[in-house]
């Protein structure tokens, strides 16, 4: 289920590309409260362990599994690299920022440093040979 946060700023639960697009005329103005929804993650890991996190809709699974301490295989966080792959087993994301075919994330993939919550969600951690493969095989197509 999904919780709202009441933020004391505009720009506390915008990131930096999000503030980037946003239309001049809004970033100059201050109001009183946001609201950011954050929603319920739940991360299979390889070992077994299953993780739950609140993560905000304005931040990634990976920036926030980093936060809470999580040991989850990762390396350029910019969607590129391929390294912190998952299964996405219920919920959906906004992967926009990734480089993900579409074909690949229509079966179920994600990358973490790209995905960013839009409703709670459950995602499972694969290895990055399982996704290289898929993804090398629709580029082909």
């Amino acid at each position: 289920m999904a919780t709202l946060r009441i933020c004391p700023s505009p720009l506390a639960s915008i990131n930096k590309k999000r503030l980037q697009s946003m239309p001049q005329r809004l970033r100059g103005r201050s109001a009183s409260i946001i609201v950011a929804r954050a929603y319920k993650v739940e991360i299979e890991q390889d070992d077994g362990r299953n993780t739950t996190l609140e993560v905000d809709e304005d931040e990634t699974i990976l920036s926030k599994a980093l936060e809470m301490g999580m040991s989850v295989p990762h390396d350029c966080k910019l969607g590129v690299c391929m390294t912190c792959p998952a299964r996405l087993l219920s919920g959906t994301v906004d992967q926009s920022e990734g480089m993900l075919s579409d074909d690949v994330i229509d079966r179920g993939y994600a990358l973490l440093c790209s995905a960013y919550p839009r409703s709670d969600c459950h995602f499972r951690i694969i290895p990055e040979e399982e996704l290289l493969s898929l993804q090398l095989a629709t580029a082909n197509d």
